[in-house]
């Protein structure tokens, strides 16, 4: 025995109500018995219908004129009769004559009965209760009389079953089920399909009662009972239940078993799928039930059956809107017996749902969360519950706050395993929404958390993605569309495939130069991105940005400084505090006052955000990483000396082998090595600003001025700020400068310019050394550092290699957008 209940979606064409008998003879053809249908009325009709009991009752509620509410009434009544007249026309092609005539004659009487109820309304000047029912329900006895259209059609026999007949309804809305099992088995019902109306049974007092929201699904779980069914099925226009909503979440996966338990909580904390009230009566019995799409009746569908069979921690994530909480504290509440049950008992009595319960330990307050709906009706009725304690200041005026949701996470199999919470609230942190109150059920079957609802989409989305995916998920900004922007969009091109063969989805969602500004929340097509970004209207805006990533509720936004830009390196905390990762190979963030280099940090870590800047000392040379490794693992930095610019080793690597500087810089240039301004490389300012970071990494607090300086060129050239002009200006100390090579050769030494930290104090300086020195060997453009620490002493830690060129830095920013997702996770 099988029941089958549709739903307005499923009934909403006459193509549909076709589709749907066929489903019904395919499912009596299989099984040994005709099932039993249950149908709402097709889609947006009830609404309807209550509209129109609310209209006319109006004018007796609230003094208004009766005739223009009946009117009202009369307009709705009209607009039900052309809705399901045009059904039945549609139905037109798809019927016999004879068949067609007889739902024709059967819609008519019942038009005819309704405007008679309605009419009758308009001499009572109100809508009594059982009248109000009696209308509110004509769209399901509507379904059955077309449906039983359809199946005659198809040589399929059907009866009507009178809901009224057995169904019986008690108090808010419930059925008791045991007293409707023994009606309906006195019932005698002939072997053939049978067509009930859903949604209404009968009360004590003989009336027809309505069963509340999602009705249908409930006198569906019902019917079930009574039958002995074994099993229940849904129709609706959804495949099944999803572990998230598919409206939020890109890719929500498809449930296929659930648990009775798990689909209560599910319901319960706004899965549109079911009820609760449709999953008790079944759960008792132990009938199965199955939600399948009539518009794919091919598909699987999910399962909700006592039977467990997953094994996932978290089955599926929910979210409630239009939440309000309800606060009832003061100090006057802790040891006062009975104050809760003072609290949810005038609650009660107001008949108004809790949604969820959080209580103080100190017993200072408790706080419930209701429908906005009901929200001002809780605050009044406490309040007046209250009034003397209020009055004498034992507790606060009550606290109302709206605008709220709450997001759930919910799992059999979640009180097996350690640390669901803590990825949960870890998810909710990395999105950055605050968590207002929190609730989890004794057996650990669900965990809930209370946020603003202009969070909620954030908030579903990360959990999701750090609950659910096995995929990590990048979404970078780049700005700057120099050497170094190029070889990285270059190479995230190139390694797009290969990373999403490894679970890694890069996207690059927008690019960005002085000009111009290019996005895309799908992501860029990066084969074209040049031609794009110059047609594109726009140009940066930092706050702009941060906030066009929160709008389209990116997993982890990023972004990539590849700019030497003052004005771009202004904008990290806007970025930060707009909830954006930073990755950068600017250093003058970093390398700004040391006020400032803490305060990054220290926001970074307030949002849990990564602001990242490997390239900042040696290009693609994993240094900061190694150094902070260290000092992590307790150990300290002694002394530093090294080579940290590739553009000035490569420089003073030619001009050994016979070029000027104003040549070797010029050929350095052309490769990519200096910056942008060589005169920030020859000044020795670069080479400060990364002396200056190690220092600070190393936990010196040192401002740009405390580095000691000794440029490659003298001032009035270092402090040319074009650079055009100061490579025009340059040949003018080839000469000077070639007498200190010849020098330093005389003497079977090179030159080098070095970095080093001795006793608390940077300095950069040219030194010349012999080939004794470590340096000595330096091949042009690599980068060599020797950190001599408590823990590597007498020999230093030593790294070296090429620390120059726009594809190096470019690979070191790819390296630090790549530990972007990880170390997210850690959180």
């Amino acid at each position: 025995m099988k029941v089958m209940k549709f739903g307005g979606s499923s009934l909403a064409s006459a193509e549909r109500f076709a589709s749907v008998a066929h489903l019904i003879v395919a499912e009596r053809d299989r099984l040994q018995g005709p099932p039993y249908v249950v149908l709402s009325a097709p889609a947006g009709v009830t609404n309807e219908l209550c509209q129109m009991v609310t209209a006319l009752n109006e004018g007796a509620v609230d003094g208004t004129d009766s005739a223009t509410n009946t009117n009202a009434g009369i307009n709705t009544l009209h607009s039900f009769q052309q809705r399901t007249s045009q059904l039945l026309n549609d139905s037109k092609p798809l019927l016999s004559d004879a068949v067609w005539m007889v739902a024709e004659n059967q819609l008519k009487s019942l038009l005819n009965d309704l405007s008679d109820k309605v009419k009758g309304c308009q001499l009572l000047g109100s809508c009594p209760a059982p009248v109000a029912t009696a209308l509110s329900v004509a769209g399901e006895q509507f379904s059955v009389l077309l449906m039983q259209a359809h199946l005659s059609q198809l040589g399929c026999e059907s009866a009507k079953l009178n809901p009224a007949d057995f169904i019986l309804v008690g108090d808010q809305d419930l059925v008791d089920v045991s007293e409707s099992s023994v009606r309906f088995d006195a019932l005698s019902l002939a072997p053939m399909v049978h067509l009930m109306p859903g949604f209404y049974g009968e009360d004590q007092q003989g009336q027809l009662h309505t069963l509340g929201r999602n009705g249908s699904d409930y006198s569906a779980a019902v019917l079930a009972v009574c039958t002995h069914a074994e099993s229940c099925e849904i129709w609706t226009d959804v495949n099944g239940i999803y572990h998230a909503d598919p409206r939020i979440v890109e890719g929500a996966q498809l449930i296929e078993h659930l648990s009775f338990r798990e689909a209560i909580d599910l319901s319960y904390f706004g899965a549109k799928v079911l009820h609760p009230n449709t999953v008790l009566p079944l759960a008792q019995q132990n009938i199965c039930c199955v939600i399948k799409n009539s518009q794919n009746p091919e598909a699987k569908g999910s399962m909700i059956s006592n039977n467990r069979t997953s094994k996932k921690t978290v089955k599926a994530i929910s979210n409630l809107s239009d939440v309000s909480m309800i606060n009832v504290s003061g100090a006057g509440m802790k040891g006062m017996v009975g104050m809760a049950a003072r609290v949810f008992d005038v609650i009660s009595q107001a008949q108004i749902s809790v949604v969820l319960i959080s209580q103080t330990s100190s017993e200072y307050g408790i706080s419930l969360c209701v429908s906005g709906a009901q929200a001002e009706q809780a605050v009044d009725v406490l309040n007046r519950c209250f009034e003397l304690e209020i009055g004498l200041q034992l507790i606060k005026p009550i606290q109302c706050q709206n605008h709220l949701s709450v997001i759930s996470v919910v799992g059999d199999s979640m009180y097996q395993h350690k640390g669901t919470a803590s990825r949960f609230f870890a998810a909710l942190a990395h999105a950055g929404v605050n968590v207002i109150a929190i609730a989890q059920d004794a057996s650990e079957h669900s965990i809930s958390a209370v946020v603003r609802s202009e969070r909620i989409e954030d908030a579903v989305i990360v959990c999701d993605h750090y609950l659910f995916s096995k995929q990590a998920r990048v979404d970078a900004f780049l700005i700057g569309c120099g050497t170094v922007g190029q070889a990285l969009i270059g190479q995230i091109k190139k390694q797009q495939a290969w990373l999403k063969k490894k679970q890694i989805d890069l996207r690059v969602v927008g690019i960005a130069n002085s000009k111009k500004q290019l996005l895309s929340e799908q992501g860029l097509d990066l084969s074209q991105w040049q031609q794009q970004l110059d047609s594109a209207p726009a140009s940066l805006n930092a706050q702009a940005l941060a906030d066009w990533a929160q709008d389209q509720h990116l997993i982890n936004p990023v972004v990539i400084d590849c700019t030497s830009s003052e004005s771009v390196s202004q904008d990290y905390e806007t970025y930060l505090a707009g909830g954006l990762h930073v990755v950068t190979a600017n250093k003058k963030a970093n390398t700004d006052s040391m006020s400032r280099y803490v305060a990054l940090h220290q926001l970074a870590a307030e949002k849990q955000k990564q602001f990242l800047y490997e390239t900042n000392v040696g290009a693609g040379l994993p240094v900061i990483n190694n150094l902070q490794n260290l000092r992590r693992a307790g150990d300290e930095l002694l002394q530093f000396e090294g080579i940290l610019s590739g553009a000035l080793s490569y420089i003073f690597g030619a001009i050994h082998q016979g070029m000027s500087l104003s040549e070797a810089t010029a050929k350095a240039k052309s490769l990519g090595y200096t910056e942008p301004n060589p005169a920030e490389d020859l000044s020795g300012l670069d080479v400060a600003r990364k002396v200056l970071l190690m220092a600070r990494e190393a936990g010196l607090s040192l401002e740009l001025s405390d580095v000691v300086l000794d440029a490659v060129v003298p001032d009035d050239l270092a402090q040319i700020s074009e650079a055009d002009a100061f490579m025009q200006a340059l040949p003018s100390y080839d000469d000077a400068f070639s007498e200190k090579v010849k020098q330093a050769e005389a003497n079977n030494q090179v030159l080098r310019y070095v970095a080093s930290i001795t006793d608390g104090q940077c300095r950069v300086a040219i030194q010349a050394v012999d080939s004794d020195h470590p340096l000595y060997d330096i091949q042009a453009g690599e980068n060599a550092l020797a950190m001599l620490t408590e823990y590597y002493q007498p020999k230093p830690f030593v790294i070296r290699g090429y620390g120059a060129g726009a594809e190096v830095t470019a690979a070191g920013l790819f390296g630090d957008l790549m530990r972007i997702d990880t170390l997210s996770r850690e959180y």
